[in-house]
């Protein structure tokens, strides 16, 4: 099995890193937020379509069932958990800027077929099409190679931002331009975003050779590929796949009980909810700061790894208690953020680090494979569970779903080190 050299064995700790290496060359913040606007512009496609998609469904052939209106939300997701790994392991083969383009066309192109659409079936397809477009572990591998070890979970907490970012931002846009363009003018936007994305992939991210084509010896044939086995069957990979897995299924689940309680215990309307989420989402990104910088100037990563899971348990303990009143949901929304955005910029970061470097894409489609999993699964269990017994016993479960995590992290024998020494710095 691979033992990649920027691991360490548990307990040890790396020294404190130089100055210098705490901080980006041009090249990596250059790459960084090309790569992060690229997300932006996606996501914010995506995300404008879900707050009115229901209400237009309702003039679609159609619309008025339910299961074809959930259809039109969930196959983007069920397309994108399919083809992840596909997408990834070709990245690692054919490098990560052709994949990446690839993916986004078939985004446009399925922008284009939903902007045409006259009733739900085409609206589907043209969906699953935009789901066809699986790039998040090629970009996310694309990330891992234009940045350091320590520079890398600052890109990906860049990342995590500019997704939060544009999802808040579409919960008071999104109305505003139904009105003004309709549902086919917002599948157009989402179409000019992506051919955007492709402008500043092919501008702005620069090309590097693929991992298992460099030879320091002249002449010398290239090493032998990670076989996929190794990767999906790696004790320390699986131990991060299980974490992603149950912070997905535990952010999918709480939300099929969450908007009603705001609605019945906290007296908070349900075009009134941005007025939570919002402030929540944004605060969140300003308290994700400190912990991650300050775990890797201190090389203490671990601990706000640990930490952040933990806090998420204890929201899940809090909401189980089924409290009253706007503040108190506002307050475990805001820590369910932070914590949540802290873990979305580590893990994959992690992967990263620990996958070995011909395989990151590899790894990081094992990765979203079940990630996507894991929202599925959140939403099945979810929806089950509330029917069945409560909404109190959702939150009891995403309890027990984070405990099970929290046992499987400590018992992680290889960390990534946070010093900058392991890596020459990318020329500018």
């Amino acid at each position: 099995m691979n033992q990649p050299a920027a691991a360490a064995t548990l307990p040890d700790h790396p020294p404190a890193p130089s100055p210098a290496s705490q901080r980006m060359t041009p090249r990596e913040l250059r790459a960084s937020l090309s790569l992060a606007s690229l997300y932006a512009f996606r996501m914010l496609g995506l995300f404008l379509i879900l707050p009115v998609f229901v209400v237009h469904a309702r003039q679609l052939p159609g619309g008025v069932d339910p299961l074809m209106v959930g259809l039109v939300l969930g196959v983007y997701s069920l397309t994108q958990g399919l083809l992840q790994l596909p997408f990834g392991m070709a990245s690692d083969r054919l490098g990560r800027k052709p994949v990446i383009l690839f993916g986004l066309l078939l985004f446009a192109v399925g922008s284009l077929v939903a902007a045409q659409a006259t009733d739900v079936v085409s609206t589907i397809v043209g969906r699953a099409l935009q789901g066809c477009g699986a790039i998040s572990a090629a970009v996310t591998a694309c990330i891992a190679d234009q940045t350091r070890d320590s520079q890398r979970t600052k890109a990906m907490a860049m990342v995590g931002a500019s997704i939060g970012l544009t999802f808040a931002l579409s919960l008071v846009v999104a109305p505003l331009l139904y009105q003004r363009i309709g549902m086919p003018g917002l599948f157009y936007l989402t179409a000019a975003m992506a051919v955007l994305g492709m402008l500043i992939v092919w501008v702005g991210v620069p090309d590097l050779p693929l991992p298992d084509r460099v030879s320091s010896v002249p002449g010398a044939s290239a090493p032998a590929r990670t076989r996929f086995m190794a990767v999906l069957c790696d004790a320390e990979l699986a131990r991060l796949n299980v974490g992603v897995f149950a912070l997905h299924l535990v952010q999918l689940a709480m939300f099929v009980v969450l908007p009603s309680w705001l609605v019945e215990r906290a007296g908070l309307s349900l075009p009134d909810h941005w007025q939570i989420y919002l402030p929540a989402v944004m605060v969140s990104f300003a308290l994700m700061l400190p912990p991650l910088a300050w775990g890797e100037r201190r090389s203490r990563m671990r601990a706000v790894f640990l930490g952040s899971v933990a806090l998420i348990l204890t929201v899940q303990l809090g909401y189980a208690a089924q409290p009253v009143g706007l503040v108190a949901y506002g307050l475990l929304l805001l820590v369910f953020f932070a914590a949540f955005n802290v873990l979305e910029a580590i893990l994959p970061s992690m992967v990263s680090r620990l996958a070995p470097p011909d395989a990151r894409g590899t790894a990081l489609g094992i990765y979203n494979t079940i990630q996507a999993l894991g929202l599925f699964a959140g939403g099945a269990v979810g929806g089950w569970i509330s029917q069945r017994f409560g909404g109190a016993s959702v939150f009891v479960l995403c309890a027990g779903v984070m405990t099970v995590w929290l046992l499987v992290a400590f018992g992680a024998r290889r960390w990534p080190q946070s010093s900058g020494r392991q890596q020459p710095a990318p020329q500018s």
